[in-house]
């Protein structure tokens, strides 16, 4: 029987039960394994996937949708991936016009690199954005003064989703609500009993990631970022947009360094939704 050509296999969508095989191919792309967030992904979002006849992933990506239910506003696409044996054949391209039909009228974002912004610009997504990946060990500044932060308890969730659905743009309950169970971290900055921004710090490999960060100033940024950095031995990793150009140049004084930019890309939309001056940097740049 004749193998099937690439292009001829279903898409179909991933389950937690494709958990493995997706941080497969992420290793076989030289990515980190990164099962604890594609855990996140695939419940929180939809995963498509090609399945290789051979075994494993010929490709896959994660489409998570913000808005109603049944009617989102927006989706964030991510893990755009495919296989090395299976590189430079059409996949991506196939996969991501299944998605950008499937989605229809409903407006997209994504954080392409350098590789693949042109596979995206030739789908119709347009940069509008760009964020700056840091890394490193924080070293705090022990003379500053800033925003008074603490751990978030269940009582503070409402008042964190309203923030968070002003800021982004859009309702993402469903994913913010599994922030205290997904991320080692998760706190508040409050002035005069009001919460004015959150943070939450959540283990990647070898390093904390810092996401989502959401704050009324960059001061207040600088304090929650400084306060998750002062409860871990591990290295910070976070995106931050790159017009916060204050937080960038104090977040690399104390030690993190510049590390890759990514183009931030929407479909259908001129710029993404909310407000900018406050959203910091996304959970993850697959979710935005």
């Amino acid at each position: 029987m004749p193998t099937p050509s690439l292009s001829d296999l279903p898409i179909r969508r991933l389950t937690h039960r494709d958990l493995a095989a997706c941080a497969d191919l992420s290793e076989d792309r030289g990515w980190p394994r990164e099962e604890h967030k594609w855990g996140l992904l695939l419940s929180a979002g939809t995963g498509y996937g090609i399945d290789d006849p051979d075994g494993g992933l010929v490709s896959a990506c994660v489409v998570t949708e913000y808005g109603p239910y049944g009617n989102p506003s927006f989706g964030a696409v991510g893990m755009v991936l495919v296989a090395e044996r299976h590189a430079r054949r059409g996949i991506g391209r196939l996969l991501m016009r299944h998605i950008v039909s499937l989605m229809g009228t409903t407006p997209l974002t994504l954080h392409a690199t350098p590789n693949g912004r042109p596979l995206y610009e030739e789908l119709g997504f347009k940069t509008t954005g760009r964020a700056e990946m840091l890394r490193g060990c924080f070293t705090p500044d022990v003379t500053a003064t800033g925003v008074a932060t603490r751990a978030a308890t269940a009582e503070d969730l409402p008042s964190i989703l309203r923030l968070d659905e002003e800021v982004f743009g859009a309702d993402r309950t469903h994913v913010i609500t599994r922030l205290p169970a997904f991320a080692d971290q998760f706190r508040v900055a409050e002035e005069a009993g009001r919460i004015i921004g959150y943070a939450a710090a959540w283990p990647n490999m070898d390093t904390q990631v810092v996401g989502p960060l959401i704050a009324r100033d960059t001061t207040t940024a600088q304090s929650l970022l400084a306060s998750l950095a002062d409860r871990t031995d591990r290295p910070l990793r976070t995106d931050i947009d790159v017009r916060h150009e204050e937080l960038l140049a104090w977040a690399k004084a104390r030690g993190l360094e510049p590390v890759a930019f990514n183009s931030v890309m929407t479909y259908g939309i001129p710029e993404l939704p909310g407000d900018w001056r406050r959203r910091f940097a996304p959970l993850t740049v697959a979710a935005g």
